[in-house]
């Protein structure tokens, strides 16, 4: 049993599509797509898929992924990518297939460049100047009160235009592991005078292993 990774870009209006959706829009076209993947074995077989740290509603991705698995030995990665992507919804990019190099497991942080209207550059200094940064994080216990400043101690922002970008580099993981969303920063931003969070846009572009390899 082979398990292939397929990766792919969400932008645009597709950052609105919610995991479940995603999850029956993969399940749907990998049918239709009449590619050999695996089914789970049972009463009810159904096409074996898992995404890989999935993004909040509203989100858009360079570097999002999902594993299916086939019993084929090799795979023809340039076929799969030519078989998935006329079906695709618009703003779904398929980028590559390719068998999986890392476990999800392996996954601890995200890269996003985020952009904000220019008036918030004044925000963005007092974060850089404030000694903490209290955010409260929802977990499946409760709830967890955490420290930004700890995680992202400054925020080094460029101007173009009307418009602020900047990069920041969360942890990201799935199961116990620390994630973070970036929209902990937004709302904290936000509660502080900065734009609320239609106003802006947050971009997940990479996602890294703990040895700070790309995700693979």
């Amino acid at each position: 049993m082979t398990t292939v990774r397929i990766f792919f870009e969400k932008r645009g209006e597709s950052a609105y599509i919610s995991l479940l959706d995603l999850q029956r829009v993969f399940h749907r076209l990998l049918k239709i797509s009449n590619l050999p993947v695996w089914y789970t074995q049972g009463f009810n077989p159904h096409i074996y898929l898992s995404f890989s740290c999935p993004l909040s509603l509203g989100q858009e991705s360079l570097c999002e992924s999902c594993e299916v698995k086939t019993e084929q030995e090799t795979i023809d990665g340039a076929a799969w990518q030519a078989a998935l992507q006329p079906l695709m919804p618009r703003g779904i990019t398929i980028t590559k297939v390719a068998p999986a190099e890392h476990k999800v497991g392996e996954i601890a942080s995200a890269a996003y460049r985020i952009t904000m209207p220019l008036a918030s550059a004044a925000v963005l200094d007092a974060y850089n100047e404030a000694s903490v940064a209290e955010v409260t994080k929802k977990t499946k216990r409760g709830h967890k009160t955490l420290d930004l400043k700890e995680y992202l101690p400054c925020i080094t922002y460029e101007q173009d235009g009307e418009q602020l970008h900047f990069v920041i580099q969360l942890p990201c993981g799935s199961g116990e592991a620390l994630n973070l969303n970036p929209s902990l920063l937004m709302e904290h931003l936000h509660a502080q005078g900065g734009a609320p969070a239609w106003q802006c846009q947050v971009l997940r572009t990479h996602l890294y292993t703990q040895e700070g390899a790309d995700f693979t």
